[in-house]
């Protein structure tokens, strides 16, 4: 049972569908315009889709595997439907989309493998890279985990202070040394507390910046060293916090961390105020990295662990204020 049935929030499926609303109405329209007077699946009814992938952010290299597969399975099956067409679609998206790997759950009273679970969290500034670590944190210590923070971003102004509000909110442990720190100092420090103090969950926030991307690796990668001189393996996992709303500037800022640190998961941001959730499906299948967590509402509860199966139910399902 996940968190969320524990919480009675059994609106987290409603919750996905309000959230995902514009980008599914725009996505859906789009196909439906694209089917108007078809009755097979021809190569007009192709390139038209392709346009409307293209167009709802999913991204040119993505579009064209699922152009491909579709056309694989036209040739394969002799004939099919433009009314098969969207099922079809469903299941090419929900497979190009990357699973969590074992070793790393995204639920949040999962088991973890190790002690403390050292996660770094990065991605520019602006995200809502601070908010998702204070939602995570909560969500978290809800499931009965023992949580720390480490207020790794010292380059911003106020990154420390608003790291520490959420702390108080969520009622976890911050490890901090205040604006201007070293912050390799900072994470090191808050590991080998989390290690003395025997907590079960460590989230380490780091600056965003990209400007200097030179600068970024060398300071991302002196962070990672001395976390895992104090934790073997540390840290076990890296999250890249992505504002979905920016479309394909967010798959731009994912491949520039991909370049500079081993990113393990994907957390997508304010999906309920955007059109362009598309980008999920494009972020996750091109850089070969799991979506982990979406936000879909400014509640604490409104950072879900994703699910692509949900997801993309989601995305194709019209509600009934919709027919």
């Amino acid at each position: 049972m996940g968190l969320f049935d524990k919480l009675g929030f059994g609106k987290k499926e409603e919750k996905l569908q309000e959230g995902l609303e514009k980008t599914r109405s725009g996505f859906l329209d789009k196909i439906s315009k694209t089917l108007v007077g078809k009755d097979k699946v021809d190569d007009e009814v192709l390139d038209d889709l392709e346009e409307v992938l293209i167009t709802s952010d999913v991204g040119v290299k993505t579009t064209l595997e699922v152009i491909r597969r579709i056309e694989e399975r036209v040739a394969r099956d002799k004939y099919v439907s433009s009314s098969e067409l969207q099922n079809i679609l469903r299941e090419e998206i929900t497979d190009l989309l990357i699973e969590n790997e074992p070793g790393r759950p995204a639920e949040f009273d999962a088991d973890l493998s190790n002690k403390p679970h050292v996660i770094m969290v990065v991605g520019v500034n602006g995200v809502g890279k601070t908010t998702t670590i204070g939602k995570l944190s909560h969500m978290y210590k809800e499931a009965g985990k023992n949580v720390m923070l480490g207020a790794g971003d010292t380059f911003r102004a106020g990154a420390v202070e608003q790291l520490k509000i959420w702390s108080e909110r969520a009622g976890v442990t911050l490890i901090q040394q205040g604006q201007g720190a070293d912050p390799a100092a900072v994470a090191f420090d808050t590991v080998a507390s989390a290690k003395s103090k025997g907590a079960d969950v460590v989230l380490v926030d780091t600056a965003g910046r990209l400007h200097n991307r030179k600068a970024l690796m060398s300071e991302l990668g002196k962070i990672k060293r001395v976390m895992g001189k104090v934790v073997e393996g540390a840290p076990h996992e890296v999250l890249l916090v992505l504002d979905a709303s920016t479309g394909q500037n967010a798959m731009q800022q994912a491949k520039a961390f991909t370049e500079v640190v081993d990113v393990t998961g994907l957390a997508l941001t304010k999906l309920d105020g955007t059109a362009k959730g598309g980008i999920v499906i494009g972020i996750s299948h091109e850089m070969s990295v799991p979506v982990k967590y979406i936000g879909v509402g400014e509640k604490i509860e409104d950072l879900q662990v994703f699910e692509r199966a949900g997801f993309v139910n989601a995305l194709f399902s019209r509600q009934s204020k919709d027919n």
